[in-house]
């Protein structure tokens, strides 16, 4: 990439007019000032920011239906656990908030996990680039908040149905299976 530099002092919309004009033949070429420079390289970033976040977005799809896998098993796994949890009292309602604490837990859990070691690679990349203009660390801890909200959410939201299927089921079949 070469540049030139122009007097400071000088008419920027002539000088640059003049340059235009002089390297119209050139259409590879573009000249900009250091605001359009600024522009461009904002949009570049911006574009890579837009990219992760549907990266991010795909990633919590995955995620959420890892956690009603999970559950769904869970619940499959420990048939016999609770049938004998409503055998001895315990109510659909409780047992419905018990696999509801649970999904949060792990969707919560992870959500913790994933963004510590988000923002620990960050922390390293930017520590990597300081000495190529990338100098301050920026962490966005409103949108890490709204996204660990989000994560309950999606965790109240995956445990819906493996709840339902667990406070629906017969107690003596549950008891009895092995």
């Amino acid at each position: 990439m070469t540049s030139v530099v122009v007097d400071a002092s000088a008419p920027s919309a002539a000088t640059k007019g003049a340059l235009e004009s002089a390297l119209k033949d050139y259409p590879n070429l573009k000249v900009s000032d250091q605001a359009s420079l600024k522009a461009d390289a904002r949009k570049q970033v911006d574009g890579l920011v837009t990219f992760l976040t549907i990266l991010l977005v795909m990633s919590v799809i995955i995620a959420a239906v890892g956690v009603i896998n999970t559950l769904a098993l869970s619940v499959i796994e420990r048939t016999r656990e609770i049938g004998l949890l409503r055998a001895i009292g315990i109510s659909r309602r409780q047992l419905r908030r018990m696999i509801r604490l649970e999904s949060i837990m792990i969707a919560v859990f992870g959500a913790v996990l994933g963004m510590g070691i988000g923002v620990a690679f960050g922390a390293a990349l930017q520590n990597a680039l300081a000495d190529k203009g990338l100098g301050v660390l920026a962490v966005p801890y409103a949108t890490l908040g709204i996204y660990l909200v989000v994560a309950a959410v999606i965790g109240v939201l995956a445990a819906l149905w493996p709840a339902w299927r667990a406070g629906r089921m017969d107690v003596l079949k549950a008891i009895s299976t092995e």
